[in-house]
């Protein structure tokens, strides 16, 4: 664990304990570091403001005021996008209009270089809009599937995939993606540059059968070039601002 991830992981521990103490014994043994180490981070958590105190005695050791102190909303890109796709797709519900808005702070309050590729992540995930069908959403692929479309996208990685066309025919091909598309159907799409046809093909998930993230990055391709052909329906970007 970094020191960063540490530090975080202090407050949190003493405020699910709170307003009990824990002595930095304790959060050695827990941290696996020094009782030296738990002295300089308790030091540097109370400098940056994070209401920790001290507690003396013998059951004596480091409490936080819970009702003084909230953990910093650390989104990841990932985690901003994904809330975006959430509101995306529900349409004017009540309370849309002010969600919107509490994710608009939200990504404004990322640091910048996270909220810059919160913005790219956010531009290649798209959905369209089309009656409803009966049965809702429909599956996403195999265990691990989507999970390694946006580590690749979020990565800028090419991906190996295992696909099955409409007959049931398992191709692999590598492939550069652009663009997750969804709504159409309720099913959920990758438009990517595939390498095996030399040219963008567009892949329903629940189609493919296996992907892995490989360690080569993608080149540089325009957005444009990833053309989503979905004749009649309508495509909405992923808006975070």
């Amino acid at each position: 664990m970094n020191r960063t991830d540490r530090l975080y992981a202090l407050v949190e521990d003493l405020r699910a304990i709170s307003p009990r103490c824990r002595s930095a014994r304790e959060l050695a043994g827990r941290f696996e570091v020094s009782v030296r180490t738990i002295e300089r981070d308790i030091t540097a958590l109370q400098e940056s403001g994070v209401p920790i105190y001290a507690e003396t005695g013998r059951k004596g050791g480091y409490a936080i005021d819970r009702k003084m102190s909230l953990p910093p909303l650390n989104f990841t890109p990932a985690e901003a996008v994904a809330i975006a796709v959430a509101l995306s797709r529900a349409g004017d519900q009540p309370f849309g209009r002010q969600a919107r808005s509490a994710l608009r702070k939200v990504v404004a309050a990322m640091p910048g270089r996270e909220g810059e590729l919160a913005r790219e992540l956010a531009r290649r995930v798209v959905h369209v809009s089309e009656p409803a069908e009966p049965g809702g959403a429909r599956p996403m692929g195999g265990e691990g599937i989507s999970r390694a479309i946006e580590e690749a996208l979020l990565r800028r990685r090419v991906l190996r995939l295992d696909y099955a066309d409409a007959k049931g025919a398992l191709t692999s091909r590598d492939v550069e993606p652009g663009v997750f598309l969804g709504g159409r159907g309720g099913f959920w799409y990758l438009v990517a540059w595939c390498r095996l046809r030399d040219d963008v093909r567009v892949f329903r998930l629940d189609r493919i059968a296996a992907a892995s993230v490989t360690a080569e990055r993608c080149p540089d391709r325009p957005l444009e070039g990833y053309a989503t052909d979905v004749p009649d329906l309508l495509v909405h970007g992923t808006l975070l601002d």
